[in-house]
């Protein structure tokens, strides 16, 4: 995943906004990324992808786990919401 690829689909947030979030902002815990035009509020899919970030972030590490392609990305989150794991708001990225 790049850094201006969509890192949450429901609201369109981009790593780089997220990464950019945590570095201005410092936030203390987790759930202060929703913050981040939302993030991590809508059908659930990247939240485990933001707490890789923020954990990162705390530790002063990089992220030990290889990210997917945006495309692998995209298409594994319209596994997750067909599964019924996750509803994406309306004007989500549309799952395929």
């Amino acid at each position: 995943m790049e850094l201006d690829d969509e890192l949450c689909l429901c609201f369109h947030v981009t790593k780089r906004k997220v990464v950019n979030f945590i570095r201005i902002e410092n936030p203390r815990a987790l759930s202060q990324l929703s913050q981040c035009y939302g993030a991590g509020t809508g059908c659930g899919w990247c939240r485990s992808f933001l707490q890789r970030l923020y954990e990162a972030h705390i530790s002063g590490d990089v992220p030990k786990q290889p990210e997917p392609a945006a495309g692998e990305y995209a298409s594994d989150r319209s596994e997750y919401v067909r599964a019924g794991k996750g509803t994406p708001p309306a004007g989500a990225t549309p799952t395929s």
